[in-house]
């Protein structure tokens, strides 16, 4: 049986870019929402013992796929966030290690690396993610996805994630998605995402 996963942070840490109404809403009502249902819906099949990355590689489109996809999708965005505090940087100096070296040998400069990644973002028509992956060589691509679909149905690793549903963002920028993934960098925590990169 799956859990609510718990924040590593306050829920009012991550203000002003997400408020604490937008998060108790977002992991505590849609969030909580997506893990009941995938609960009730795998009891007595042979999903019940499964990982949610063994049911998101292995499970048909349908509602199973879609409730374990986006409960593993919101893990990876709740985990990858440090408070928002105006004295830290956002990108820890100096800037090293092999996800941001990589990032600078593919995309030249992290600028150009988040231009790319929010356009992807922003572009997404409808509900969805847009992911940093990996292969299984570390080649880094960008891709958005619909719906609850992730880089783990198609055999890759996940790094980082931007959510552009809707209930993400909609009471702090109502339609402005662009500028509410601009924001997000801002309490990106990268240590998390090379940690992610090197499989720790």
């Amino acid at each position: 049986m799956f859990t609510l996963i718990s924040l590593p942070y306050s829920v009012d840490a991550l203000e002003p870019v997400i408020s604490a109404r937008t998060l108790e809403f977002h992991h505590g009502k849609h969030l909580q929402g997506y893990v009941d249902n995938l609960n009730k819906l795998i009891a007595g099949t042979e999903f019940e013992n499964m990982s949610l990355e063994e049911i998101v590689a292995k499970a048909p489109a349908g509602p199973i796929f879609n409730n374990a996809g986006q409960i593993l999708n919101h893990n990876l965005y709740f985990t990858q966030f440090r408070p928002a505090v105006a004295t830290v940087p956002a990108v820890p100096e100096p800037v090293e290690g092999p996800l941001l070296n990589q990032i600078a040998t593919q995309w030249g400069t992290l600028a150009a690396f988040q231009k790319e990644f929010e356009t992807k973002g922003a572009t997404l028509f409808g509900s969805g993610w847009v992911w940093l992956q990996a292969d299984a060589n570390g080649e880094l691509s960008i891709a958005h996805y619909s719906g609850a679909d992730n880089p783990v149905a198609h055999g890759l690793k996940p790094i980082l994630t931007f959510d552009v549903w809707e209930h993400a963002y909609y009471l702090d920028y109502q339609n402005r998605r662009p500028a509410h993934l601009a924001a997000l960098w801002d309490i990106v925590e990268w240590k998390v995402l090379e940690e992610r990169y090197i499989g720790k």
